[in-house]
């Protein structure tokens, strides 16, 4: 058979004598609808849920995959989420072309013959030269900031989704490929670790018996993005208190405090030693060891405007222009509700002791 590099969309790969996925079978096709596709969703893991239940996806946490099971979609519909739907045609396209690899449309949400918790929706079939599935083929569309990520290897989150794939559906190895800043395309083959596969299936099998089945909301987290969620997971009702333990809330209090200290403690001694490097630099914008880089203190920072218009200010005013802004105080005015709505919820911990 000669291999081709056309995708061939929207045709389920064929079988060649043995199923597509060796551990798994069709759970829902392609074309339901969308009601019976989040219906689905909601009743397992899926390869984009592993990384965040590990805490491994910067974008979403545990509490972000706990609130989608139970119905509670929070997270919504982003632009780069949006993009990366519409590009994955050409991201596979291109994949299939550089790599010589023939790539077939999977036929809908897969499910493992065994833990019926345990999904996954592949974004491309692989096949090999008799025209039979051999591996699941991963595309993303990322930033040019994430360009380094992408260099020697697959990042952390894609990684683990890839290796989930393979948990769910019995194949060897996987196939990563992701469009970096809209014009450069990279792509790893990994293979399967059955360790890692090991781990992954315990581990999210325990949490989603605990989380999902039980319904145990997990514990807070560090990320960024859970913060997020929580600050949009509830109206806040100004009349409404809640009564906290005592004991617990010394506690919280305490480990505040004593992070906040440490953090400054941390940014003095961080100061201290950048000023080291600044003294040592001079005048000079660039510090070397032979021929390496040490550091450099380069005048290409944030711009002074305050002190510029202090010190020119006719040049300043000839330079101003007008820039379109929101009127928040009138929208404070008019709509308070609105206003509300999109204010952010703000933490504060009195410094007077309990």
């Amino acid at each position: 058979m000669t291999i081709t590099t056309t995708e061939r969309s929207g045709v389920q790969a064929p079988a060649a004598g043995r199923p597509d996925a060796p551990t798994a079978r069709l759970l829902l096709p392609a074309d339901a609808s969308e009601e019976q596709w989040h219906a689905v969703r909601r009743s397992g893991i899926g390869g984009s849920d592993v990384a965040a239940i590990l805490g491994l996806d910067k974008w979403r946490g545990p509490r972000h995959v706990f609130e989608a099971k139970h119905g509670r979609d929070v997270e919504g519909d982003s632009e780069a989420m949006e993009f990366g739907r519409e590009l994955e045609d050409v991201i596979a396209r291109s994949f299939s072309r550089r790599s010589g690899v023939e790539i077939v449309t999977p036929p809908g949400t897969l499910v493992h013959t065994e833990h019926a918790w345990m999904l996954a929706n592949v974004d491309r079939y692989a096949l090999d030269e008799t025209g039979a599935v051999v591996a699941p083929v991963e595309c993303k569309n990322r930033s040019e900031y994430q360009a380094d990520d992408w260099e020697d290897g697959v990042p952390d989150s894609p990684a683990i989704q890839a290796h989930w794939y393979m948990a769910v559906g019995g194949w060897d190895y996987a196939w990563v490929t992701a469009l970096i800043g809209g014009n450069r395309l990279r792509y790893h083959r990994l293979e399967r670790d059955e360790e890692l596969i090991g781990y992954l299936t315990e581990h999210c099998g325990t949490w989603y018996q605990k989380h999902v089945v039980e319904g145990f909301p997990p514990p807070a987290d560090g990320l960024e993005a859970t913060k997020d969620l929580l600050g949009r997971l509830w109206t806040a009702k100004p009349d409404d208190i809640v009564d906290v333990d005592r004991a617990r809330a010394i506690e919280l209090r305490a480990d505040r405090a004593r992070l906040k200290a440490e953090i400054k403690a941390l940014d003095t001694a961080l100061t201290t030693v950048e000023n080291e490097m600044r003294l040592a630099n001079e005048a000079a914008e660039v510090a070397k060891v032979g021929n390496a880089v040490a550091w450099s203190w380069k005048q290409n920072g944030n711009f002074a405007a305050k002190k510029f218009r202090e010190a020119h200010p006719e040049l300043a005013a000839e330079l101003t222009r007008v820039v379109e802004e929101l009127d928040v105080d009138r929208l404070k005015e008019e709509h308070p509700d609105l206003y509300t709505a999109f204010r952010a919820r703000v933490l504060r911990v009195p410094a007077k002791e309990l």
